[in-house]
């Protein structure tokens, strides 16, 4: 993968479509290169479906690192370090927690050098008293859309006005 099959990984996971055009105007690639590199992510795998999700692996993200984030308790204080933990570059997820731990944060990284930038970056947080992070070994379930969780009937049940 180059920094073109990126661009247009990158567009599509933002604006959640896979238009050749709508890919041109983000990333300014001529059309008839994006048909083709879509083409080829499709068949080497990365693009995985017409959803377009992007297999992290192939793409080299393959580490998940969930982290657990205690932060100093003031009024708002959810507000505000949980903004300042989405702006970390890389973060995928972020979680207010009830409990123990005030704070969950998903990011799919390289290597052990992006995790401990991870780590620093989070302690450089001026509100955030600890962190512990944790490793993914083997991911027994992904499900993009939790829509595909249910069945239907417990959806209609639940949701149906």
């Amino acid at each position: 993968m180059d920094e073109k099959d990126i661009r247009i990984l990158t567009a599509i996971a933002k604006d959640g479509t896979a238009s050749p055009d709508r890919i041109e105007d983000t990333t300014g690639i001529p059309k008839s290169t994006v048909h083709y590199r879509l083409n080829r992510l499709r068949e080497s795998g990365v693009i995985e479906n017409d959803l377009h999700n992007i297999d992290l692996e192939k793409v080299g993200l393959s580490i998940t690192l969930i982290s657990e984030v205690w932060a100093e308790f003031e009024e708002g204080y959810h507000d505000l370090v949980g903004e300042k933990l989405a702006a970390v570059e890389g973060v995928n997820q972020v979680y207010f927690t009830m409990g123990d731990t005030d704070f969950v944060v998903i990011a799919h990284v390289a290597d052990r050098e992006m995790v401990e930038t991870f780590v620093e970056d989070y302690e450089a947080i001026e509100e955030i008293e600890r962190t512990s992070s944790k490793f993914v070994i083997t991911t027994v379930k992904d499900e993009r859309n939790p829509l595909n969780d249910f069945d239907v009937e417990t959806l209609v049940e639940a949701l149906a006005e």
